[in-house]
């Protein structure tokens, strides 16, 4: 039993992810055995990187993107890890485990892998979701020394903070803001107005405007631009971007680049659903943690393959059934009678 044997069950199963499941199609290994080597592994998220970095096209255009993302536990709240937290999908806070992912996104190819990941426990390391993305964006920068144009993120992200960080990096961001966010066009800031309280010209509608963001240093400006953003779940909505891009003067440059963030949503989908990267009901923690590292190191192989049959990786995944179907429907194991 090893890691490559777990791994190879995530990829080949359908719709059960369970432990027992993959003991009762694997002989001769038991439940037990399979428990205690997930149980005495520590596979870290270091390993997602060192089994993607052969198969990542790296680019100088290239962007980080940064999100969140919550596997459902509403019915298994005994899991070590669980904490009630906000869930897109949900719409309301719910018991599950946190993700923080980052995504490499490559836009000359129009393709993108998941290089890190961080899990949401504060109990254990007490750190923020906001910490974990700019741990992993230090690691990309300055350890691995990643080659990549700028950073993209969801409105949670988007902290002074967090820009500052990026901008000391010598690197661009692409930051949606909140309506409720204060800036003024003002080169004496005194009086600030929400962003959604703004008039726009049709030259500005095209070309952005300046703006200082209550809050950041005297001086500080960026751009700010009026996008009208289309998402996976909601009808098309205003959406207000700021960046400290200089080169990024038109609203349709802004609005494609903007649109590689949804790569990360794309990747959050495809492991629920491909992966069962949610799907593992053990209480244990560390069996957990395990679990998803494999989950992802499942779906950064289903998208290698994936580009290189030039299908999509549910079409790989679900093709795995063809076989099945045709022996059956020509030989059927259970055979159809009518009286």
């Amino acid at each position: 039993m090893n890691t490559i044997d777990y791994c190879q069950f995530l990829l080949s199963t359908q719709v059960n992810y369970t432990l027992t499941y993959f003991a009762d199609h694997v002989k001769p290994l038991s439940h037990d055995r399979i428990n205690r080597y997930l149980r005495g592994e520590r596979l870290r998220p270091h390993l997602v990187w060192e089994n993607v970095t052969h198969e990542i096209v790296l680019s100088e255009n290239s962007d980080l993107v940064f999100d969140d993302t919550v596997l459902d536990k509403r019915y298994s709240s005994q899991i070590e890890g669980v904490r009630r937290q906000y869930s897109g999908n949900a719409k309301d806070g719910i018991p599950g485990i946190g993700v923080v992912s980052c995504v490499y996104v490559n836009p000359d190819l129009n393709r993108f892998w998941e290089i890190d990941y961080r899990l949401y426990d504060p109990d254990i390391d007490g750190k923020t979701k906001l910490q974990h993305a700019c741990e992993m964006l230090s690691q990309a920068r300055y350890v691995r020394q990643l080659p990549f144009r700028g950073v993209l993120m969801d409105t949670w992200y988007a902290t002074k903070w967090f820009m500052l960080v990026i901008e000391r990096m010598g690197k661009s961001y692409y930051c949606p803001l909140k309506t409720n966010r204060l800036v003024t066009e003002s080169l004496c800031p005194g009086v600030y107005f929400r962003v959604d309280a703004l008039s726009w010209t049709p030259a500005e509608a095209q070309l952005g405007k300046q703006v200082h963001v209550r809050d950041f240093p005297k001086g500080h400006r960026v751009s700010l631009f009026r996008l009208l953003q289309s998402t996976p779940r909601s009808e098309a909505v205003v959406e207000f971007v700021i960046t400290n891009d200089r080169t990024s003067s038109l609203t349709q440059v802004v609005q494609e680049i903007v649109d590689l963030r949804w790569k990360v949503e794309e990747f959050h989908r495809e492991t629920k659903q491909t992966t069962g990267i949610g799907a593992c009901q053990c209480r244990i923690g560390r069996i957990q943690r395990n679990h998803i590292v494999c989950a992802i190191l499942v779906w950064n192989r289903l998208k290698a393959l994936a580009f290189e049959a030039q299908t999509t990786i549910y079409h790989l995944k679900r093709g795995l059934l063809d076989d099945y179907l045709i022996k059956e429907l020509c030989h059927p194991t259970l055979k159809m009678v009518l009286a």
